[in-house]
């Protein structure tokens, strides 16, 4: 497994979703899987590199972390991070293979430098590599973004590859506009962990909504959802909004929260970064889930609410209609940006009743499980691996 994110010493959360499918892989595609990943460091390191290799959990890991500015000059710093980068994985691949033998297979989750990588094992050792791909850099808007060059290498990359596998129609459908396209495509979606989200002993009756995101303005819109927020209270009484999360525009939100007086009175309660099982948590205190983003590829909150048996109101960008379609029990979808159909979906779900808990999750745990994603897994790997008739 080659993944561009990856749970790590600076976040544990990141790629965690690349890491559940490890994990539904390992236990149930009937595969033996080792993980090598590198990352720039995020903070001081006593030497240009520093690995850590971990041998004692359910698959081996190596993490390789180099420096963020090897000599402080920019013009520099920024060919040799791709160096750093490539020696990083030469490196962990040849101890990988001294101590676990040559790969069948390389998986890469998320391109390019893993691509490039993956490629260079194919020519060099015939090594077949198959994609997977969660990145919403491909979506509208954000693809209008991506350079001449990368776009080339991309498309060059996955149509190296033995197969491409994307978690939505809607991001195969946008990289394939950018040329990425590959003969044998697959869509598997992502996995959530169904016996820890799970639907309340009892269905919940307070106005709670909860929104689990990155504060990232761009791509999630708090902004917008607080002020939808703020005129709801007025028509809802006792209506309350926790977020849970982190990111680079988290002081930008609270700030806004509480120009619209919604601290002080306690409407919005900010939780900071959770883990799973205090976000499932979160899921069976509230009564609806809201996500307002501006663009999304397949959001695996979507997929938790679903199996605790929470309604969602979302807005109907990227893959999010592939969870839940128009006219659904499930939830409701609206525009992006209409904060008018958002305020008038919230009121809707939070009238009871609302919906079966116990059907959302029954439907998420046959498709989305740890078990059923896994299979899918290693039926793709075995139709690579198996040479075609003669």
């Amino acid at each position: 497994m080659l993944p561009k994110w990856y749970p790590n010493r600076y976040d544990d959360q990141d790629g965690d979703f690349v890491g559940r499918h490890v994990a539904a892989i390992a236990a149930h595609g009937g595969a033996e899987v080792a993980v090598l990943f590198a990352a720039v460091a995020r903070g001081p390191l006593p030497t240009l590199i520093d690995e850590e290799a971990d041998f004692t959990g359910p698959w081996p890991v190596l993490r390789y972390y180099y420096r963020a500015a090897p000599t402080g000059l920019a013009l520099l710093d920024k060919p040799l991070k791709l160096l750093l980068y490539c020696w990083c994985l030469a490196r962990g691949y040849r101890r990988l293979r001294q101590g676990w033998g040559r790969p069948d297979l390389v998986h890469v989750h998320v391109l390019l430098r893993t691509g490039l990588f993956a490629c260079w094992l194919k020519l060099r050792e015939k090594i077949p590599f198959i994609i997977t791909e969660h990145w919403t850099l491909y979506l509208p808007p954000r693809s209008a973004g991506i350079g001449r060059v990368r776009r080339w290498l991309t498309a060059a990359v996955v149509r190296r590859a033995a197969a491409l596998h994307t978690v939505s129609i809607n991001l195969r459908e946008a990289m394939a506009e950018l040329g990425a396209t590959n003969k044998h495509s697959v869509v598997i979606p992502n996995v959530v962990d169904t016996e820890l989200f799970h639907p309340p002993a009892q269905p919940v009756t307070a106005p709670i909504l909860l929104n689990v995101a990155a504060f990232n303005e761009a791509a999630k819109n708090l902004r917008g959802l607080l002020r939808v927020v703020a005129e709801l209270r007025a028509t809802v009484p006792g209506l309350r909004l926790r977020i849970a999360g982190y990111g680079p525009d988290e002081a930008l939100v609270r700030a806004y929260a509480a120009d619209l007086g919604l601290l002080a009175d306690g409407t919005v309660t900010f939780l900071g970064k959770l883990d799973h099982a205090a976000v499932a948590a979160e899921m069976r205190r509230a009564a609806a889930f809201v996500l307002f983003s501006n663009f999304e590829n397949l959001p695996c909150v979507l997929i938790e609410a679903q199996a605790s048996g929470l309604p969602v109101v979302a807005t109907d960008v990227g893959g999010v209609h592939e969870l839940m379609p128009r006219q659904s029990s499930f939830g409701q979808l609206v525009r992006a940006g209409d904060e008018a159909a958002l305020a008038a979906a919230l009121t809707a779900r939070l009238t009871p009743p609302i919906v079966s808990a116990l059907a959302l999750r029954e439907s998420t745990v046959q498709h989305f499980g740890y078990v059923g994603v896994g299979r899918q897994f290693g039926e793709l790997y075995r139709r690579v691996l198996t040479p075609p008739a003669s």
